[in-house]
């Protein structure tokens, strides 16, 4: 009899564990759908007012610079956004009612900006920037969802995520954020307690979520809150250091900071990689008192003294081998000095990237190039050539070297072997 109990026990709890399998991977199963809400496409009347406040809102978020390709139509999505784990591709948030958010409710809108929930409870991944958009107030949410169901609808598909199982299982997203996601205000690289300073930091931390790549993250792909702000190479190039005494000590200054958040130009160089477009599709049409209070907020109420651009150190007798290489190679564009061919040549005397504590992005600007572009006051910025095949390690160091000992103000410590690193793309 006691064996027959024992067998009778542990069929249930078999049972059990059976069904709660069942469950999970239901659960996960579901966690997936994408299907949009079953109800009727929804009307949003807004006024002219309402629309302009809801554009200029959406543009200090940035949604375009993810929701939309060079090719597609507004809004419409498919932009790539490379992640450790897998690519996402930016949603579809017209209000094309099968494809975007045409059948999503107000509060559906705001639940998926704050908490990163989408319509039946689908995690959203955070390259959503949920974590920095929790803190944005209802009202301008709403403003943001008026303008967005009032834009042309695209019937674009959404393109599904390259993640591999089961990373791609978004039930997992549910971890990740009682473990990550942390609904305390974002804290603040610098001090301050003016109002432009309290304006700027919701302009920056909430609605630009400028932290999202300028902020060092742990091997989960969450932010690490206590060094905010300290810089992070979460693609190729890094988004460097915002703190004020890094900001001072690259020559940056609040005027030369609004200008640069205003056009992608300034003494200290010119905005490439992911910074372009942030300054295309969201900056540029910042009004000038939030683009000072951006600058507030990443200086300060009493910004640093900006460092002077360190003396050029011409070099006696016969050039050295990177002066070498930087007039063989450089100096058709940058001048023999190094001081550009205004406006699309950028000189290196004061420049950003050669100044910057890691040689990283200097020695990427090297080996890969940068693309031409076309500023917001229509100012063309020449294609920089990448020289990966044309220089060896050797000579990509010694050139880094001598531009960061004579215009950087920094020690000459780049060897062969971190540039083959870069090459291999670690």
């Amino acid at each position: 009899m006691r064996s027959k109990h024992f067998r009778s026990r542990g069929a249930v709890v078999a049972l059990v564990i059976l069904l709660l399998v069942a469950a999970a991977v239901a659960a996960a199963i579901l966690g997936n759908r994408d299907d949009p809400p079953d109800r009727a496409p929804q009307q949003v009347q807004a006024t002219a007012e309402q629309l302009r406040l809801g554009r200029y809102l959406a543009r200090a978020a940035d949604c375009a610079a993810c929701h939309q390709t060079a090719q597609g139509a507004a809004y419409a999505g498919g932009f790539p956004l490379e992640t450790p784990f897998g690519t996402v591709y930016g949603t579809n948030i017209t209000p094309d009612p099968d494809h975007g958010i045409g059948r999503w409710t107000a509060d559906e809108f705001y639940g998926a900006l704050t908490r990163g929930k989408a319509p039946h409870g689908r995690n959203l991944y955070p390259a959503m920037p949920y974590t920095a958009y929790h803190d944005i107030a209802r009202a301008d949410a709403d403003l943001i969802y008026a303008y967005l169901m009032n834009v042309r609808p695209s019937a674009q598909a959404n393109k599904k995520p390259d993640i591999p199982f089961p990373l791609n299982l978004r039930i997992l997203m549910s971890g990740w954020n009682l473990l990550f996601f942390d609904k305390d205000p974002l804290p603040a690289a610098s001090q301050g307690e003016s109002q432009q300073w309290v304006r700027g930091r919701y302009l920056s931390n909430v609605l630009g979520h400028c932290g999202e790549c300028h902020t060092p993250r742990g091997a989960l792909g969450q932010v690490k809150r206590d060094e905010w702000l300290q810089g992070y190479a979460l693609g190729r190039f890094e988004a460097p250091s915002l703190t004020p005494r890094a900001l001072a000590e690259r020559g940056w200054n609040p005027a030369d900071l609004q200008r640069f958040l205003r056009t992608g130009l300034a003494p200290q160089g010119i905005a490439a990689d992911e910074m372009y477009p942030v300054i295309l599709h969201s900056t540029q049409y910042l009004g000038d008192d939030d683009l000072a209070a951006m600058s507030a907020f990443m200086l300060g109420d009493h910004p640093p003294p900006p460092v002077p651009a360190p003396q050029a150190r011409p070099e006696d007798g016969p050039p050295s081998a990177g002066r070498r290489v930087y007039l063989n190679t450089c100096a058709a564009c940058h001048g023999i000095d190094g001081n550009g061919h205004a406006p699309g040549m950028p000189p290196l005397a004061d420049n950003s990237t050669v100044r910057l504590e890691s040689p990283r992005n200097l020695l990427l600007s090297i080996l890969d190039g940068l693309p031409g572009q076309r500023l917001p006051d229509g100012t063309e910025i020449g294609e920089m050539p990448g020289f990966a095949r044309r220089l060896s390690d050797d000579e990509v160091a010694q050139l880094t070297n001598y531009l960061r000992a004579a215009w950087g103000g920094r020690p000459g410590e780049v060897a062969a072997g971190d540039v083959a690193k870069l090459r291999e793309g670690k």
